[in-house]
């Protein structure tokens, strides 16, 4: 296996090391790591391993807390007198801490304190001797050695004082017999180079940064198949099988660590557990996955289900079916495939107000997820100036409101099941469009804390009214509202690349509610959660009218047709809902004396009166 797929790195790292004197080593530092022999191994084993192959005699680690190891508080004493020594007398000479130097790792012991000063002191006078041992100084937790950058200390500035000197005069090797040899090195490992103090490293020459970056898919696989005989799941993970395909694909932005606990986890279980539900119980706590609910007999009844709370857009229901079978069967990349990692599936619906869009996305939350509330909305008029994606995602470290994150990835680490709504999506600043870019392709968002947010587990759906001022109800009405989305996104916003990730047979058209049917049906399914209500806090029975047919009808007179469904929820406020709440108001003193009766709703005319049946 060629080391640059499974550490490229490492590979970049020790090049450096023989070039530099000083690298800012960020990213996934606190992962295992493939070692340059494709073992994996602890991060500070493989460095140790790997720098002193390099060339370096001694490698040496510090912490502020942890102190130094690498070699006992005797072997660094005995360094520090004899670099405290004439240099005169040892020229030529490499130090030589003894014959045990190095050949084990040892912690000094905890009471003993070495501080930065002393350690910065001692490093510097390495680097300022040419005949001294070569010796790569590794500093861990380097984040943690330095306060806020723009407000350090004296001390902290001190410390800068000492590592910069002992850099920019630090001598170059360039003879022919010494430019092929490696130089005193320090190494600074964190987790974000943001954190450092930029003076340290911005501009200089003498540094490098060096970025490791969360295993790849070939280094997941080779992880996963090294620990094959410790999984117990449902599937044989073997070379070229597809359950390790698949598996890599699962384990997107985990890491070696995460790798091994899977494993570990797997052997917790009764029973083995197939690898779906063995990632899921380990991402989530959850050891079904609603989307392996999603069965044959469950998606036959997905227009019936859909249809009961959607009136007169049957072709749009169809249209979400035929979305859902596509991933179901894996035809879409959407589901058990190589791109698992993207959202299980993203919809554009685009048509007029109030015909059903929002009622729909709901609606198909219920039916994936059992519960509408899995639908998560955001009204993307709210996101339409230049720095509302900080909303989303978070304010970057140092600015206001960094601590709460941002509002669609908290959203999804709290459920990461979810259908997640981007209401009026036109409205929302072109920035924004660069987010929703990455999630369609890589299924992944970084917060503003760093940490990474997967929503390969959500459900995607956009919703628009392009093209809704224009258009005129007519036979080619979808074929209009399509053509009007591409010509927006292509002509007026100049993102094609969007329009394309989502997918043309992934708009949805909605149709003009003209049909009196379709909007009596409405109203009758608004009836249902009035009753409930009035059971709940009146605790009545039921409501019944002399007429319903023709009560409705009543009430749908008074609907503009180009409001749509939303015409009918604002006629039955004005004309049912407000009528009865002010009878309730003025003719009941006590709410328990309407308990277990029921309210007659009468028909005077174009108006309603009610009764108290006994």
């Amino acid at each position: 296996m060629n080391n640059k797929v499974l550490a490229g790195w490492l590979d970049d790292f020790l090049r450096q090391a023989k070039l530099r004197r000083g690298i800012v080593l960020s990213g996934n530092v606190i992962d295992l790591a493939f070692s340059a022999q494709h073992s994996i191994m602890p991060m500070r084993e493989v460095l140790d391993s790997s720098l002193k192959k390099a060339g370096f005699k001694h490698v040496v680690f510090y912490s502020r807390v942890g102190g130094i190891s690498g070699v006992t508080a005797q072997e660094w004493q005995n360094l520090q007198s004899q670099l405290q020594s004439s240099t005169d007398e040892l020229e030529g000479d490499d130090y030589d801490l003894g014959e045990d130097f190095g050949s084990e790792t040892e912690t000094l012991n905890p009471t003993t304190e070495i501080t930065p000063e002393d350690f910065f002191a001692m490093a510097q006078r390495v680097m300022l001797d040419h005949n001294a041992a070569k010796i790569a100084f590794i500093i861990d937790w380097s984040n943690y050695l330095f306060g806020q950058v723009n407000a350090l200390s004296e001390q902290e500035r001190g410390w800068l004082l000492q590592i910069s000197q002992g850099l920019r005069n630090a001598r170059d090797a360039v003879t022919a017999s010494e430019v092929d040899k490696v130089q005193s090195l320090m190494v600074f490992m964190c987790q974000g180079a943001s954190i450092l103090p930029p003076s340290l490293y911005l501009g200089n020459p003498q540094f490098a940064e060096v970025n490791i970056p969360l295993p790849n898919r070939e280094s997941r696989k080779q992880a996963i198949l090294s620990l094959a005989h410790v999984f117990d799941v449902d599937e044989t993970l073997s070379s070229g099988s597809r359950a390790l395909e698949d598996l890599a694909d699962l384990t997107d932005a985990l890491t070696l660590r995460d790798i091994n606990h899977l494993a570990r986890l797997s052997r917790q279980q009764e029973g083995s557990l197939s690898i779906d539900a063995l990632v899921s119980l380990y991402r989530y706590g959850k050891k079904e996955s609603p989307w392996e609910q999603l069965n044959r007999d469950k998606l036959k009844t997905t227009t019936e289900t859909l249809s009961r709370r959607v009136k007169g857009q049957q072709e749009a229901i169809e249209t979400v079916k035929k979305v859902l079978i596509r991933a179901y069967t894996g035809l879409s990349g959407l589901q058990h495939s190589s791109r698992s990692r993207t959202p299980k599936g993203a919809l554009f619906f685009v048509g007029p107000t109030g015909v059903g869009k929002t009622e729909l996305a709901k609606s198909l939350a219920s039916f994936l997820f059992g519960d509408e509330d899995a639908c998560l909305r955001f009204d993307m008029s709210e996101f339409n100036h230049e720095h509302a994606d900080q909303r989303l995602i978070g304010a970057p470290p140092g600015y206001v409101g960094f601590e709460e994150g941002g509002q669609l990835t908290n959203a999804v680490k709290r459920r990461p099941f979810s259908l997640l709504l981007f209401d009026e999506i036109e409205k929302a600043h072109p920035r924004i469009l660069d987010k929703f870019l990455q999630i369609l392709e890589d299924g992944r968002l970084t917060d503003g804390k760093g940490e990474t947010v997967m929503f390969s587990d959500t459900f995607i759906v956009f919703t628009s009214n392009i093209g809704a001022s224009t258009i005129q109800p007519g036979h080619n009405t979808a074929e209009a509202f399509k053509s009007a989305v591409s010509h927006h996104f292509v002509n007026e916003l100049k993102r094609p690349e969007l329009l394309g990730r989502i997918g043309e047979a992934n708009i949805v058209p909605f149709n003009f509610m003209q049909d009196r049917e379709f909007l009596v049906s409405i109203a009758k399914t608004k009836l249902e959660p009035l009753k409930n209500r009035l059971k709940e806090k009146w605790l009545i029975s039921d409501l019944v009218f002399e007429d319903e047919d023709q009560a409705l009808s009543t009430i749908i007179d008074k609907v503009d047709p180009q409001s749509g469904g939303r015409g009918v929820l604002n006629a039955l406020v004005s004309c049912l809902f407000d009528p009865l709440a002010q009878f309730l108001f003025e003719e009941v003193d006590d709410a328990n004396a309407l308990a277990g009766k029921t309210i007659s709703v009468v028909q005077a005319g174009k108006s309603f009166d009610f009764d108290i049946l006994r």
